[in-house]
C-alpha cells in the first residue's frame, strides 16, 4: 500500500504538482505513520495565525530523518514545535494499492514517487495530527525528539542552521517571518 497525505478532502485521483525538486511528482510512503508529518506545515500554519499576507509557494519544514532501521524520526527544533505544529490539525491520509513508480531517485526509506496520477483506493480522516503523531510513538513506530532532549551540541548546530537558513531564505518572506517568530533569540 502507498499513502498521502493532504489537508484537501473528497480527492478521488492524486495529479502530480510542482514538487521541491522542481518537478510534477506525486510523493508517497509505503508506512502510514511516515505521512503523518505532511498534514501541516509549520510555515505556513504560522504565517496564517499571525496574519502574514502571502499568495507564493510555501517553503516546507520538515525537521525529521530515518533511523538506521528507517524509522521515522521526528526532532522539535524551538519549544512545543510539534503541538503548535500539529495539535488540532485534521487532513487526510490517502493510500493507493498500486503506483506507476516515476523512477525519480529518493533517499527517503519507504518512500515512492508517481508523475503520473494516481487513482485513490481508499481515504481516511485523521482528526488530530498530533494526537495520531503521538500514538504512533506510543506504538513504537515513530521517535519523537523534544526540543528538551536535544543536547547542547545539537542547539548549537539548530542555531547554525537556523541563521543559515534564514540568510539563504531571500526569495522567500514566508520562510523568513516564520524563523524570525520562532527563533527570535537566534537571528
Amino acid at each position: 500500500m502507498f499513502y498521502h497525505a493532504s489537508p484537501l478532502g473528497n480527492i478521488s485521483r492524486l495529479e502530480p504538482r510542482i514538487s521541491n525538486h522542481g518537478i510534477p511528482l506525486i510523493y508517497f510512503s509505503r508506512k502510514r505513520e511516515n505521512v503523518l508529518v505532511y498534514l501541516s506545515n509549520a510555515v505556513e500554519k504560522y504565517c496564517r495565525e499571525t496574519d502574514f499576507a502571502f499568495d507564493g509557494i510555501w517553503q516546507k519544514w520538515g525537521p525529521y530523518g530515518f533511523g538506521k532501521d528507517g524509522r521515522l524520526c521526528l526532532e522539535e527544533y524551538y519549544p512545543n514545535a510539534l503541538e503548535e505544529t500539529y495539535s488540532g490539525v485534521s487532513g487526510y491520509i490517502y493510500s493507493a494499492s498500486e503506483i506507476k513508480d516515476s523512477g525519480f531517485e529518493l533517499q527517503i526509506p519507504n518512500a515512492a514517487t508517481s508523475s503520473v496520477p494516481v487513482d485513490v483506493s481508499n481515504s481516511e480522516l485523521v482528526e488530530d495530527a498530533y494526537k495520531e503523531i503521538l500514538e504512533a510513538e506510543k506504538l513504537g513506530l515513530i521517535t519523537i525528539i523534544r526540543y528538551e532532549e536535544q543536547t547542547a551540541k545539537k542547539k548549537e548546530w539548530i542555531a547554525r542552521t537556523i541563521k543559515q537558513e534564514f540568510e539563504d531564505a531571500e526569495n522567500h518572506p514566508e520562510y523568513r517571518h516564520f524563523l524570525k517568530g520562532k527563533f527570535n533569540g537566534i537571528i
